[in-house]
């Protein structure tokens, strides 16, 4: 009998972007109407959390480094893929950032040369619905709501 391998955790970064009206910035899966979520994406070998932050809000919807400001951070945040394997891993531990935009709102890109998302949404923080996400992820957004915007969702 095989002995089963220890779990590992995809080390994640996550951007909660606001604006100056308060609102933060949704972005729509690609081919998952409905599916809402942060920008987000894994930390590569040797890269800091804020380094991979930069890249993956570049990369995901074209935001700069100059465009922003990291107001907090808070994590990391662990979740499954339910039981499942996914890549080599058992599910993240993800780290959020609170990221204040002061860009111009046509700074954000869905069309980069590997999209993720297919629409976004500017919110109100209350407005956020937990279920636009998958099961896996709702308990992790609730705690993060919490302690990044202090609401309760």
């Amino acid at each position: 009998m095989p002995i089963p391998s220890p779990e590992r955790f995809r080390l994640n970064v996550a951007a909660v972007l606001r604006d100056t009206h308060g609102r933060i910035l949704i972005c729509e899966r690609l081919g998952r109407k409905g599916s809402w979520q942060f920008p987000q994406g894994g930390v590569d070998p040797g890269e800091s959390l804020e380094g991979a932050l930069a890249r993956e809000l570049y990369e995901e919807i074209g935001v700069t480094p100059e465009q922003t400001e990291v107001r907090t951070q808070a994590g990391p945040y662990r979740y499954t893929f339910d039981g499942a394997v996914v890549k080599g891993y058992s599910g993240k531990d993800q780290h959020f950032f609170l990221v204040h935009f002061h860009g111009p709102e046509d700074a954000i890109q869905l069309d980069m040369p590997n999209p993720e998302f297919q629409d976004y949404r500017w919110i109100m923080p209350d407005t956020f619905s937990l279920e636009w996400l998958p099961p896996m992820k709702r308990a992790m957004y609730r705690q993060v709501f919490a302690d990044l915007l202090w609401i309760k969702l």
